[in-house]
């Protein structure tokens, strides 16, 4: 026992004065560098597109800039431009390898302030940004983000298009010296041969074309050269869960799997984990878009929190991720807020039924009462069993049919989703499954007589949470309410006292809206949610859950500031797979032979696929 006070004695000391709070620091600038890239870039690129902007009065403010302007180097300026542009926000970021390519630029505006334009001014100013970059050195030590194919193919797409569009402006900036009258066609011809360094049907005078020529080339190389280093760039490993980082985990949850129903989802295999000092606590997580996304509470004992939070910080700065979480309790937002400084909002509730409590009787559960009853006349019947308790052959038909009957192309689910059913290392995970004998002369269906089926993943040794529904879209409506009542009355037997439901977004915001009273803002509010649940399930997975009269629990996000909220929006969608940035659908390659999704039938209860915020 005195071993274990000590332990966590010493991690609450260590965590008291974190590392990231410690003295001021000067956080803008990176900022600041970041922004004097983006003007400076501009600058240079207006100067290599635009011949009068080098004779008019900006013309002194052009002869201090890095980059020469003369018309051999036109190209340079350009790029040069581009390339600043690109590295501003990895700059503000505070990444390592931005600053390393800034100041291997500056050498090259400095040559070329001295070859060709003799500037000493241009030339003494940029060796000052390259001392000031030097000295602020420590600044720039973010680690870079993991390396992604798809960016090297969107930054083809996007700067060839720039690049293109660029060459436009290049081609027809000297309209006084083009030989004849060449149409659009003609030049943008010439914009592509040139960027491949050929000459293309347009012609100047006054050796304009070796100006263009120049340019041409350099977008075009600069292209390539862009799209070759990010797609052959060193690797960064990406956050993954290893076995001994999952047999860790296992043994915090056998331990303190109770307190968050959301805990046993820490076993994904998408995420990553970062535990506390002395192990007695851990906090998983997955980078998507440069935020670093947090989701339930933290893992482990409630005293070691601190610990993993600070360790999970540290990671977040050393990668210049925004850190975020989702989903956490109201105890874990009061954790996280206090130990990092950071604010939560409440983001909806989640619904948990306590089994003794639950009955059928009663004139609240009427509908669900009257629908479960008609779909037992029609011939169906449940089964609720451990995943252990299936025989081998049965579970893969499971298998098979909740890919089947998959509504999209991927997994969704991330906060609130296992994404697999395995009876090796999720045993105690419970299945339930509606079935229907078929009609005499009638062939089974793909599946057998599996009609629908629902997975709930272990909470702590007493409850459990739901993870998964599917359905036959040929089965009756009103499948997800029979076998979550069928869930229920089964749950004695298995010992099982609580049953955590689906999550409701901006539940109490729905419920206050209609209610007698309610004033002009919450009822605007209220109204966007509705209208929004045209193409997400706020309002209909709401009205689904309360059907079996729940106790709600809030959940909270928690963020570092107001201007993080859109992005962390945008990461959260990605994460839980209701946005996917990728390549087309045409030009993805495909994985095998499995069965095609099918989709739900609408039916009273709303087609929750997975248990997601």
């Amino acid at each position: 026992m005195s071993d274990r006070l000590d332990g966590e004695k010493s991690e609450t000391v260590a965590w008291r004065t974190p590392r990231w709070l410690r003295g001021p620091r000067p956080e803008s600038v990176p900022t600041l560098i970041g922004t004097a890239g983006v003007v400076v870039g501009l600058l240079n690129l207006a100067a290599g597109m635009f011949p009068r902007f080098r004779h008019s009065r900006m013309h002194a403010l052009a002869e201090v800039l890095p980059g020469a302007v003369s018309p051999l180097a036109a190209a340079a300026s350009i790029v040069v431009g581009i390339l600043l542009l690109l590295l501003a926000h990895g700059l503000k970021r505070r990444k390592r390898r931005a600053w390393v390519a800034a100041v291997a630029l500056l050498p090259v505006g400095i040559a070329a302030q001295l070859v060709y334009r003799h500037s000493i001014i241009g030339a003494v100013l940029s060796l000052l940004l390259l001392v000031f970059l030097v000295w602020h050195r420590s600044e720039f030590a973010a680690l870079p983000d993991p390396r992604s194919r798809w960016k090297a193919v969107a930054n083809f797409i996007v700067l060839g298009g720039v690049s293109f569009a660029i060459g436009m402006v290049i081609v027809s900036a000297h309209p006084h010296k083009i030989v004849g009258s060449p149409s659009f066609w003609d030049k943008a011809q010439h914009v592509l041969w040139g960027m491949f360094g050929f000459e293309g049907p347009v012609g100047y005078t006054h050796k304009v074309d070796y100006t263009v020529g120049y340019s041409l080339g350099a977008l075009g190389l600069l292209t390539v050269a862009t799209t070759a280093y990010l797609a052959f760039r060193p690797e960064h490993p990406v956050a993954r869960l290893t076995a001994d980082d999952e047999q860790r985990l296992r043994e915090l949850l056998a331990k303190h799997g109770g307190r968050d129903s959301l805990g046993y989802f820490a076993l994904r295999h998408d995420k990553g984990a970062v535990f506390s000092p002395t192990g007695k606590a851990a906090v998983c997580y997955r980078v998507i878009s440069g935020v670093m996304l947090a989701s339930g509470d933290p893992i482990g004992d409630v005293e070691a929190w601190p610990g993993a939070i600070e360790r999970f910080m540290e990671e977040a700065r050393a990668h210049s991720w925004t850190p975020a979480v989702t989903g956490c309790s109201e105890t874990g937002g009061q954790v996280w807020t206090r130990e990092t400084g950071m604010d939560a909002l409440e983001l909806g509730d989640e619904a948990i039924v306590d089994v003794p409590d639950f009955t059928l009787s009663g004139r609240a559960m009427r509908n669900v009462r009257q629908m479960v009853k008609r779909i037992e006349r029609n011939g169906y019947e449940t089964r609720v069993r451990r995943v252990r308790d299936l025989e081998p052959a049965e579970l893969a038909r499971i298998q098979r049919a909740a890919d089947a009957w998959r509504d999209t192309d991927t997994e969704r689910g991330f906060s609130m989703a296992l994404g697999r059913i395995d009876a090796v290392t999720d045993g105690d995970a419970v299945i339930a499954t509606a079935h229907l004998a078929p009609a005499e002369g009638e062939a089974d269906g793909p599946f057998g007589d599996l009609k629908a089926m629902q997975h709930y993943v272990p909470w702590g040794t007493d409850g459990i949470s739901l993870e998964l529904m599917r359905r036959d879209r040929d089965a009756d409506p009103g499948m997800n309410e029979l076998l979550i009542v069928a869930s229920l009355q089964a749950a004695p037997d298995l010992k099982i006292k609580r049953v955590s439901l689906n999550f409701a977004v901006f539940r109490s915001s729905l419920e206050r809206g209609e209610k007698l009273g309610a004033g002009p803002v919450i009822r605007i509010w209220r109204g966007t949610l509705v209208f929004l649940s045209r193409w997400y399930q706020i309002e209909s997975l709401y009205k689904f859950n309360d059907k079996f009269q729940p106790r709600w629990e809030p959940r909270f996000v928690v963020f570092r500031n107001s201007r993080d909220i859109p992005r962390i929006g945008l990461a959260t969608l990605q994460a839980e797979g209701y946005l996917e940035l990728g390549l087309p659908r045409v030009l993805r390659r495909r994985k095998g032979t499995e069965p095609q999704p099918c989709v739900h039938t609408a039916e009273a209860a709303p087609p929750a696929v997975e248990k997601v915020a």
